[in-house]
C-alpha cells in the first residue's frame, strides 16, 4: 500500500480517508509504489502508511518478512463504504458484462493494475472520482489500498481481467479484510464475475473445454514449481483438458519447458493445443498446433504472459479449423 511521504512520524495528521497517519506509520511495512513512467511515489488517499523499506522493481517490499497490514479497522472514523471485486473479462469493452459495467459506473474509486486500468472505457474512467493503479507485482499494496478506501467510507471497485476468482484478487481481498479486523459484511463486499481467459480463449478455437477440465498456472511466484509439476502430472494422466495460464516469461523459460515435457510424457504428440495470444486485444493471435510442436513455440512471440494454452485430451480432434472435445452425446444419441 502506498502513501504520502511523511518526515515526522510523531506528527498526527489526518489523511484524506480519515485514518490517522501517526497511528499507522509505525505499523505498515509495504513499500511505496512507484509508477513505471516517472518513478515518483504514488500518493495514497486512504491514510495507511508504508515503511521506509526499499521496494523491488515491481512494487513489492524487498524484505517480504517485514510485510504486515498497515491501518486496521480501528484507524477509520467514517462509516464503512463498499468494496466490489470486478472482473473485466477478456479485455475489450464489449467483452465486459453489463453487471460489471454498471458496478464500475457506480464506484467512486477504481483500483487496479495499470495494464487493466488502461483497458477501461473512457466513460468509466471519466466518471470515477479517483483512479489508483500500481505496476506489476503490486497486488497486495493495491488490494489493501482499495480496502482502506472502502473503510474510509468510499464506494470502491478493485478490478482485474477475466474473473475475480480465477488467479485474481477476490480471495486476497477477503484475507486482508479479515486481517484488519473488519468483516466482508461491514464493507458490503461483493464479487462481480467476468469471463475467464479459459472460456474466452476456448471460444476462439472452437469447443475444446466442454468436458471435464482443469486450469493450471505456470507462475511459481506464489506456488512452488514442484507443486505445479505434480498437478500437471495428475491432470495430464487423468485425461482432463487443461488450460495453461502464465506459460512463459523471461524468468520462467524452464517452467514452460518442463510443462511441455510432462504433457508429452502422458499425451500423444499429435494432441491438439489451442494457443491464444492476447485474447481480445489489438495484437491477438490464434493458432491450433500439435502438442509435439509446443516446445518450439516458447522461443516465438506467440507464447508469453498474455498467452493461454488449451491442451486437448485423448478424444479432442480438429475439424474445420476448430478444436472439438466430445461431451459424450455420441454414446447415447444418433446424429
Amino acid at each position: 500500500m502506498s502513501t504520502d511521504n511523511t518526515t515526522d512520524g510523531s506528527t498526527e495528521t489526518e489523511s484524506k480517508c480519515g485514518a490517522s497517519e501517526a497511528e499507522t506509520a509505525t505499523e505498515a511495512s509495504s513499500s511505496t509504489e512507484t509508477t513505471p513512467d516517472t518513478g515518483d511515489d504514488t500518493a495514497s488517499k486512504c491514510g495507511a502508511s508504508s515503511s521506509s523499506s526499499s521496494s523491488s522493481s515491481c512494487g513489492a517490499s524487498a524484505d517480504s518478512d517485514e510485510e504486515e497490514v498497515g491501518a486496521t479497522v480501528d484507524d477509520f472514523d467514517a462509516e464503512p463504504g463498499q468494496l466490489i471485486a470486478v472482473g473485466l473479462g477478456p479485455g475489450q469493452p464489449e467483452g465486459m458484462t453489463a453487471r460489471a459495467r454498471a458496478a464500475l459506473h457506480d464506484a467512486e474509486h477504481i483500483v487496479g493494475y495499470t495494464t487493466y486500468v488502461d483497458l477501461l472505457p473512457d466513460d468509466i474512467t471519466d466518471g470515477a472520482e479517483d483512479i489508483y493503479d500500481t505496476p506489476m507485482c503490486g497486488e497486495v499494496s493495491r488490494t489493501e489500498e482499495a480496502i482502506d478506501r472502502a473503510l474510509a467510507g468510499n464506494s470502491v471497485a478493485i478490478i482485474g481481467s477475466g474473473d475475480p476468482n480465477v488467479y485474481a484478487l477476490a480471495g486476497l481481498a477477503l484475507e486482508i479484510i479479515e486481517s484488519k479486523g473488519a468483516t466482508a459484511t461491514m464493507l458490503d463486499f461483493d464479487v462481480v464475475p467476468g469471463v475467464p481467459a479459459a472460456q474466452s480463449c476456448a471460444a476462439r478455437v472452437g469447443a475444446p473445454l466442454v468436458n471435464d477440465t482443469v486450469s493450471i498456472s505456470l507462475s511459481d511466484h506464489l506456488t512452488d514449481m514442484p507443486t505445479i509439476e505434480s498437478r500437471l502430472h495428475a491432470a495430464a494422466k487423468e485425461g482432463f483438458t487443461i488450460t495453461i495460464y502464465n506459460p512463459w516469461s523471461r524468468k520462467r523459460r524452464d517452467n514452460y519447458e518442463k510443462c511441455c515435457e510432462i504433457l508429452l510424457e502422458h499425451r500423444d504428440p499429435e494432441t491438439p493445443v489451442g494457443v491464444v495470444h492476447a485474447a481480445g486485444r489489438e495484437d491477438e493471435q490464434v493458432e491450433i498446433v500439435e502438442l509435439g510442436d509446443l516446445p518450439d513455440l516458447g522461443e516465438t512471440d506467440l507464447v508469453d504472459m498474455t498467452t493461454t494454452l488449451l491442451v486437448g485430451n485423448e478424444d479432442t480432434y480438429v475439424w474445420d479449423d476448430r478444436m472439438v472435445t466430445p461431451r459424450g452425446y455420441e454414446t447415447k444419441y444418433d446424429y
